[in-house]
């Protein structure tokens, strides 16, 4: 896969926390051979404010509210300008980085899935933020996005912005393979650990032995695909966790006590292991996952 082609939308809102995303992007080496486009959906002041300016009733609130229209657009240029120049520091070359801000049409998720149609391999937000712009929640919008985006992957930026180790969890799906594959393109040129997961819930426990051979079977397959893309094999681990109650819980508390900052799942796909269903279990790792980046796989 050329990254040189590739193109990443960073949907930003004007938060801090919407600005941990770019701060993790920054620490990748590999999306610094990709463009960058920094996007703001902003909600300027509607057409009819200005003429009701007029009125003399409603005259002076309007010039309020035009007032801080004019002072949220000033904050979010001073804010992308100040994202767009965290990339350039961490070497990201200037024609790579650039920043959109677009008027809002059909509601901000909207917009950024309209814009994520022009051909991005990722879109990257932040997991929650209160925007210092009256009236964006972007964690709103990143659960409608989980939602709605099933054509590229989904990196949804924890606290911790650090990529750390990468915990990619497989379970024999197209889903987990295309997860392989994606951060094999990613990854290719790094030296990130990859820990390959897959985990037996409690009541799977009688067939574990036969599990066992399927997953090994998907573990050599993803090995190799790693591998053939760039990735050390000293970089690969595999493992397999037993016994859970819940696959969503264990992967999180793995990546918790084993300092992974990423983790990676297939988006949904229903797994020749014990039909296992990765939609269910991705929304759940981002719901516990707060910390840890996640991102989802189409």
């Amino acid at each position: 896969m050329n990254l040189k082609q590739k193109e990443i939308l960073v949907a930003l809102d004007g938060s801090d926390r919407a600005f941990e995303t770019v701060k993790y992007i920054s620490r990748i080496s590999s999306f610094k051979k990709m463009r960058v486009v920094l996007f703001n959906v902003f909600d300027k002041i509607p057409e009819p404010y200005w003429d009701m300016e007029k009125q003399p009733n409603i005259g002076p609130r309007v010039r309020e509210v035009r007032h801080r229209g004019m002072q949220n657009e000033k904050m979010i240029k001073e804010y992308m300008e100040e994202a767009r120049q965290k990339l350039l520091n961490a070497g990201f070359p200037q024609d790579n980085v650039q920043v959109k801000i677009t008027k809002r049409k059909s509601g901000i998720d909207r917009d950024i899935l309209m814009e994520a149609k022009r051909g991005y391999s990722a879109v990257a937000v932040g997991r929650k933020g209160i925007s210092k712009i009256r009236g964006i929640a972007l964690g709103s919008v990143t659960n409608k996005l989980l939602e709605k985006l099933d054509f590229v992957p989904l990196l949804v930026v924890g606290k911790a912005t650090r990529p750390g180790r990468f915990l990619l969890c497989v379970d024999g799906s197209g889903g987990a393979k295309r997860a392989v594959d994606y951060v094999g393109s990613i990854l290719n040129s790094s030296d990130y650990e990859v820990n390959l997961t897959h985990v037996i819930r409690v009541e799977d426990k009688k067939g574990i032995a036969e599990t066992e051979i399927n997953i090994g079977a998907v573990f050599d397959y993803a090995k190799t695909r790693l591998i053939d893309s760039g990735i050390t094999q000293n970089q690969i681990n595999t493992q397999i966790i037993t016994g859970a109650k819940s696959r969503s819980g264990a992967i999180v508390k793995e990546a918790k006590q084993c300092g992974y900052g990423t983790i990676v799942v297939g988006r949904r796909g229903i797994s020749n292991v014990n039909d296992f269903f990765m939609g269910r279990v991705s929304n759940k790792v981002i719901q516990l996952a707060s910390r840890n980046t996640v991102w989802v796989v189409h």
